[in-house]
């Protein structure tokens, strides 16, 4: 199992040294976005609002803003020193609680904890005093730059720690709108639901209950797939160097042929001394007439 943070926890003069591991796991079922003209995926980028162009990861800072348009940049620097000095402190258990006076609307997230090297006796030893005083131990904790409070327990003979939120993270139940203020139900309605959660109570078994929806929409990829009714996203082609090598290669060839039909030469004065020229024959000379005399 995957360790997401090493520490230790202590209580008293105790100090155990741990790993927290996720218990739970997110098992929705992830779907793109795709081009519809393409089937290739969309991809999101992060433009600034006035400059109108991408900026890149690191062109980016953090801020908070204290009032509309107005921000206090905060540097990587500072954030990262914050958050080293904090969680460089001990996990220490600050008070023992009954975990029936946690009302289960503060519950945030669940983690394993396992004992890390020398930490098995102590980690032992807590266990044990939680089960025998039936009591949960409350903690404060710095998981990934939040300081979260948590509650320690035991779980199936492990240690759990569950973070919770803290107080003003909870809003206020009165500022739901329309709840009424008043029951106006009369005693036979009242019997009659009573009557219908006793016919449903039971036991809690975990095992039992299960994701109709996400089982009903992998059957129906399933069935998708099964059936040849899947799509290809178009890739776009990126020629290679050994591809524009040969394509240079060719041209180059093709530019040193010869041409098919070779130009007439043309006829200058100059005198062609590549063949010997045949000398003309003596032209014969035309006997002239005798005039007659009278």
């Amino acid at each position: 199992m995957h360790t997401m943070w090493k520490g230790s926890i202590s209580f008293g003069l105790v100090n155990i040294p741990i790993k927290l591991h996720t218990a739970t796991e997110d098992k929705d079922i992830k779907l793109r976005t795709l081009h519809n003209k393409c089937h290739a995926p969309i991809k999101y980028e992060k433009i600034c609002t006035v400059c109108e162009e991408e900026v890149k990861p690191e062109d980016i800072v953090k801020a908070y803003e204290y009032t509309k348009g107005k921000f206090v940049v905060l540097d990587n620097d500072e954030l990262e020193k914050l958050r080293k000095e904090n969680e460089e402190k001990a996990v220490e258990i600050i008070d023992f609680v009954k975990i029936e006076e946690i009302d289960p609307i503060y519950f945030d997230r669940t983690y394993y904890m396992s004992p890390n090297e020398g930490g098995s006796k102590a980690y032992s030893l807590l266990r044990k005093a939680l089960q025998e005083s039936q009591k949960v131990g409350l903690a404060k904790i710095i998981i990934r730059s939040k300081e979260q409070l948590a509650v320690i327990r035991v779980y199936e003979n492990t240690l759990v720690m569950e973070t919770i939120h803290f107080p003003d993270e909870v809003r206020k139940a009165g500022d739901v709108p329309n709840v009424p203020a008043e029951d106006k139900v009369t005693d036979r309605e009242l019997e009659t639901a009573i009557l219908l959660i006793d016919q449903l109570t039971t036991k809690f078994e975990p095992a039992k209950y299960t994701d109709e929806y996400r089982t009903a929409l992998l059957e129906l990829i399933e069935s998708k797939r099964t059936g040849q009714e899947t799509v290809t996203a178009t890739t776009k082609e990126v020629a290679s160097n050994v591809t524009d090598l040969m394509a240079a290669l060719q041209a180059s060839i093709d530019r040193t042929k010869p041409n098919k039909t070779p130009a007439p030469a043309l006829k200058t004065a100059t005198t062609d001394i590549s063949k010997p020229k045949k000398a003309k024959a003596p032209r014969k000379k035309t006997p002239s007439k005798v005039k007659k005399e009278a």
